[in-house]
């Protein structure tokens, strides 16, 4: 520990407010109104989460509206394990013409004096072990965790230099800054993926472009693989030339099955539910620690959730050969067929159309665990386009999607370095140079 920084409580430097009790009337999973902030909206280690938003749409007093860059932290956690409880965030901007809300289950982190406090610094003391332990040990709840705002500035450390405080941040945030440009740029890779899929393959923009003796906006040597008129089909207009066929006929369903408990010291690749909804990224695990036969996932391979379809769960798997890997028999384990590629299957299992059209295939009365059937799932009708097409579409697209995996592995590597150096950072037995 570095001697000459001072020990102070959080007491001393910050006070939490409490956000406001919106009513549940007015709050909706619909786009409409402003987005509620939740305790969902937080990331397991710190962070924030833009996706699962709640919208509101009553009437609500103008101090609860938060700005950008505002920091929070989780009061609830509802999950068992209170993965979340205690963690910060900083608030984004929020999108034109929408506010971001400030509810009861969030704190609100003012800082009394920025000149002896630099907020971001703050933010990684509050993702540190210590007080994450602090937290969890004043926690009350059984199911549901809370915790307070005294109980959090309760939490003792100590306090280095404003300057070092600052170069401490920017070493930290310099990681962190990387992995939200790795992150943005798989939003945006992604996006051109599926934005060619939909054009090419569900409104088929070339072919009505041709049809109205528009441009397609295409090469001529690509243009000429579009035909120039729709003909009738049970799922209504389509290219003519082109087929109705199956899922099945894009995709094969890999069935076989492992059991790890019976290697208990085998390392596995675990491809959970959990671990999709956290950051799609597979849990390392032994074979003693996973306690139910799983399906095998080999390379190559797409994995499609048939619980809960309306929740879209599609994973591009990422894994080497010398990989052992294993998932929840939640998913469907598909290996595309030829001329169609894996980018292919992975765009046509996240289309809106193709997951309506699974969950309209579901089987039971809970709400949280509604299924469709993989027989089912594979006879679902989908276009099928011409082999020169679809093999284009896999040499474009494929590029696409391996950088996202290339970028989300370096975040992985990224993030690990920097939670390695988080606590040596904190506790001053690393220093860095400072101002």
């Amino acid at each position: 520990m570095a001697g000459e920084w001072g020990k102070t409580s959080l007491a001393d430097l910050i006070d939490i407010r409490h956000g406001f009790a919106f009513k549940g009337a007015f709050i909706s999973e619909e786009e409409c109104g402003d987005v509620l902030l939740t305790p969902g909206n937080f990331a397991i280690g710190g962070g924030f989460k833009d996706d699962k938003f709640k919208y509101y749409h009553g009437s609500y007093p103008e101090e609860f509206v938060l700005s950008g860059g505002d920091l929070l932290v989780t009061m609830t956690d509802l999950s068992k394990q209170a993965d979340a409880l205690g963690y910060p965030a900083f608030v984004p901007t929020c999108p034109e013409g929408r506010h971001y809300l400030h509810n009861q289950r969030l704190g609100k982190v003012v800082i009394k004096d920025k000149g002896s406090l630099n907020a971001r610094y703050l933010y990684y003391v509050l993702c540190s072990e210590e007080y994450r332990h602090e937290v969890l040990a004043s926690a009350t709840g059984t199911t549901v965790k809370h915790t307070s705002p005294e109980r959090i500035k309760r939490f003792r450390f100590h306090l280095p230099s404003p300057s070092e405080q600052r170069a401490i941040a920017h070493v930290l945030g310099t990681l962190d800054d990387k992995i939200e440009l790795n992150r943005r740029m798989n939003e945006t890779l992604e996006a051109m993926a599926r934005a060619l899929f939909k054009s090419w393959f569900v409104d088929f923009d070339p072919v009505r472009a041709k049809m109205s003796d528009r441009d397609p906006g295409l090469p001529k040597h690509l243009a000429d693989l579009f035909p120039d008129r729709l003909v009738d089909s049970e799922l209504g207009p389509v290219p003519e030339g082109w087929e109705v066929g199956c899922f099945g006929d894009i995709v094969e369903q890999m069935r076989d099955k492992e059991n790890p408990p019976a290697s208990p010291d085998a390392v596995f690749h675990h491809f959970s539910i959990p671990a999709f909804d956290e950051d799609q990224w597979p849990k390392v695990e032994r074979g003693e620690n996973i306690k139910s036969q799983k399906s095998r996932v080999p390379p190559g391979t797409v994995l499609l959730s048939k619980l809960n379809p309306e929740i879209e769960r599609v994973w591009l798997v990422d894994i080497d050969e010398s990989d052992q890997a294993v998932c929840s028999t939640e998913f469907l384990v598909l290996r595309s067929r030829p001329p169609y590629g894996k980018s292919f299957a992975y765009c046509l299992g996240r289309s809106p159309a193709f997951l309506q059209k699974m969950g309209s295939l579901v089987t039971g009365t809970s709400k949280s665990h509604q299924r469709a059937q993989a027989d089912a799932v594979l006879e679902l009708p989908v276009v099928l386009c011409p082999k020169p097409l679809a093999e284009l579409f896999e040499r474009r697209v494929a590029v696409f999607l391996q950088m996202t995996q290339v970028n989300r592995r370096q975040s992985r590597t990224l993030a690990a370095q920097r939670d390695a150096l988080l606590p040596q950072l904190v506790l001053g037995n690393v220093r860095v140079p400072s101002d």
